[in-house]
């Protein structure tokens, strides 16, 4: 794969506490990747000129609220009640064929620190 990137990435929270101490995986929370559609009348700059809009939902399957962070989910900072979802899009430019991995933060309503992975897709055109 001749490019990569993750999302998700989180090192400070937004209110300035850092998540420092243990971080688990949080088994009720589950990302799902929606949709990926090349969006060849995007606007693209000529060494990534392959554009993409990804859509992507997180679902709290847990019986406790959690709050939801990463770069992906731009000035927002959902509060996801059990048996709740949040969805969203967002947009990528790349070179050629591209593996997305990453990972959401979060923390639950008991001060839990967590995170949950977003599962592997690939950005490509279709043949």
């Amino acid at each position: 794969m001749p490019d990569s990137f993750a999302l998700g990435r989180v090192l400070l929270r937004r209110d300035g506490r850092s998540m420092s101490g243990v971080i688990r995986e949080f088994e009720g929370l589950r990302v799902k990747v929606d949709e990926v559609v090349f969006m060849p009348g995007l606007d693209a700059p000529p060494e990534k000129p392959l554009p993409f809009v990804y859509f992507i939902s997180i679902h709290n399957d847990s019986s406790v609220p959690v709050v939801v962070e990463g770069d992906g989910i731009v000035g927002q900072t959902p509060v996801l009640e059990p048996g709740g979802h949040f969805s969203y899009n967002s947009y990528h430019v790349v070179a050629g064929r591209a593996r997305v991995t990453g990972a959401f933060f979060g923390e639950t309503a008991l001060g839990e620190w967590i995170f949950t992975r977003i599962p592997e897709f690939v950005l490509e055109v279709a043949e």
